[in-house]
Parts: C-alpha cells; sequence; structure tokens
C-alpha cells in the first residue's frame, strides 16, 4: 500500500500532465494545468471512490470485527472442550 507521501495529489498529476505537453505549447502552460486539475477533479468526482479517511475507518473497523471473530471462536472452542469433559 501507498503511503500518503509516494501518492501524487491532483495538482502534481496536473503538473505532470502539463509538463508533458510540447514545448511550443508550453506558454499556455498555467491554463493547461489549471484545466488538467479541473478536468481530473470531475472525472474522479464522477467515479464512485472513498476517501482515504473512509477507507482507513474501515480498516479499524475490519480489523476490530476479525478480533472479535477470533476471540468467539477461541470461547467456542473451550466451551466445546468443557462440554466433552
Amino acid at each position: 500500500m501507498a503511503t500518503d507521501s509516494s501518492r501524487p495529489s491532483l495538482d502534481d498529476l496536473a503538473r505532470q500532465l502539463a509538463d508533458a505537453v510540447p514545448r511550443n505549447l508550453k506558454a499556455i502552460g498555467g491554463d493547461l494545468e489549471r484545466n488538467f486539475k479541473s478536468l481530473l477533479q470531475t472525472g474522479l468526482a464522477k467515479m464512485d471512490l472513498v476517501t482515504r479517511e473512509e477507507y482507513d475507518l474501515q480498516v479499524a473497523v475490519l480489523q476490530r470485527t476479525r478480533e472479535k471473530l477470533e476471540a468467539l471462536e477461541e470461547r467456542i472452542e473451550e466451551l466445546e472442550r468443557a462440554a466433552q469433559r
């Protein structure tokens, strides 16, 4: 999983796209960068994506659920062993 520092921001992506434009169009580079950023924001907004915060929250919920499940499984095993005695 990528860390926050290794994930490019929309500004970084827009800048990279603008930098990839041929040199003879560099005069409009600032406008291109703003337009690329706007296009990226619009495209991402149309996708059914979750934020990093939402994702991290769900990872934490899943981890707690796994821990509870493992504890319940252990308890069931203990009860089954006790019932067999």
